[in-house]
């Protein structure tokens, strides 16, 4: 009798599941497949992949070549709406979803990552900061400027506080109603062409971390300047620079949000910003897949086309679906953030196997294709190139793994 009583509760809870999902299957119940998209986010897909075909495939080699984004694609993606994808309307922006945002990263990464490293730290860090923090004095002067003329550039890092960021030594001491922010940055990206810079100081060290706060600082202003580019292993074409601060006067209406609360912002953005790193690796991956597949179904050995041993179709297989799995884990972590689900733990899960997969799929390709692979003459071998920052920018793989596994302990301890 009693193991007739244990049993009714889960009867009851079947008969409701066979009836939703008889309710789900006539269409009574619209949930949606993960990978569906809205009229608006496919059109951009659709609008993002034309202009990457078009305008920036001729120009890849060259930008490579010569470690500088074309000054003419850069005002062709402004002119676009790239700049400002989820910035308010009122300001220059697109007002799009944050998944459009992804989506606009991983169609430009399947052409060249370098170009989707220049849209996506420029708009998922420094415009989305502007965007939910600035006064509207700031946005008018600032975030409509980022959205339709100049690049911005988002700067944490230091020599020595890279992981460790919030152990930085830039600093700000207040002087009337100015500050003055004296320090070195170091690997901020678009810092080669960017007019305005999100800069973390501690302007009160007494209070460790919980006196960064960030800055809006304009690259005329008198003490700051801007290094020599780093000659860099990938993504060549984005400018990544050193940042000089020699008491530099910055107002304090150009502190952006709180005082105090630049640790927290950092945080919350680089969350944020993992997940556009996942969209640019899944891209660079889909890219170095989809310019190899055409070989392999062409390529003869043997009297039949590369493709048909099966040992191959495996090797193929398994990286197809490998990448499939990367894509839905970062568009799962930008739905999660779009609903205001917590998704720390998501985005980092994303960042790591999305930089992993990458590096698989891309040196794969570079074998599939054999000794061409390993020449300049076909792409493989700069989407193997592009996508090792993956692993390393916006938190090392490591980095992510710690906050995995810290966030896990919690919810198994909780």
């Amino acid at each position: 009798m009693n193991r007739l009583i244990t049993k009714l509760p889960i009867r009851s809870m079947m008969g409701a599941a066979l009836k939703n999902q008889s309710r789900m299957m006539s269409g009574s119940v619209g949930i949606k497949p993960l990978l569906s998209l809205t009229e608006d986010e496919l059109a951009m897909k659709e609008t993002v992949a034309k202009f990457a075909q078009e305008q920036i495939k001729p120009l890849v080699a060259k930008m490579d070549e010569e470690h500088k984004m074309d000054e003419g694609l850069v005002r062709k993606l402004f002119e676009n709406g790239f700049m400002g994808i989820e910035a308010d309307p009122e300001y220059g922006g697109s007002g799009c979803n944050f998944l459009t945002m992804m989506i606009v990263v991983e169609e430009l990464s399947k052409v060249d990552p370098a170009v989707a490293a220049l849209v996506d730290i420029h708009s998922t860090l420094v415009v989305n900061l502007l965007n939910d923090l600035g006064t509207k004095a700031q946005k008018e002067k600032y975030l409509t400027k980022i959205c339709t003329e100049h690049t911005a550039s988002f700067a944490l890092s230091e020599p020595s506080s890279g992981s460790d960021a919030f152990a930085l030594k830039t600093a700000a001491k207040k002087d009337g109603n100015h500050y003055i922010l004296n320090g070195t940055k170091m690997w901020i990206s678009n810092s080669d062409l960017s007019g305005t810079f999100i800069i973390m100081a501690n302007a009160d060290p007494s209070k460790g971390y919980k006196g960064i706060t960030a800055f809006i600082v304009e690259r005329d202003m008198e003490g700051f300047t801007v290094g020599k580019k780093e000659k860099k292993l990938g993504i060549c074409a984005s400018g990544t620079c050193m940042l000089h601060l020699d008491n530099v006067r910055v107002p304090e209406e150009n502190i952006l949000g709180e005082f105090g609360k630049g640790y927290a912002y950092s945080a919350s953005i680089l969350n944020e910003g993992r997940i556009g790193i996942a969209a640019q690796m899944v891209g660079c991956a889909q890219g170095a897949f989809d310019a190899t597949m055409p070989y392999l179904l062409e390529r003869k050995q043997f009297g039949k086309e590369i493709y048909s041993f099966q040992g191959m179709q495996y090797q193929v297989a398994e990286v197809a679906s490998e990448i499939e799995a990367a894509r839905l884990m970062y568009y799962n972590a930008a739905r999660m953030k779009e609903n205001g689900m917590p998704f720390t733990k998501e985005a980092a899960m994303a960042k790591y196997i999305a930089s992993e997969v990458a590096q698989k799929a891309t040196v794969r390709c570079v074998d599939w294709m054999g000794g061409v692979g390993f020449t300049k003459d076909f792409p493989q071998e700069k989407f193997y190139r592009d996508c090792k920052i993956g692993a390393i920018y916006e938190g090392t793989s490591n980095m992510q793994l710690s906050t995995i596994a810290k966030l896990l302990r919690k919810e198994y301890e909780s």
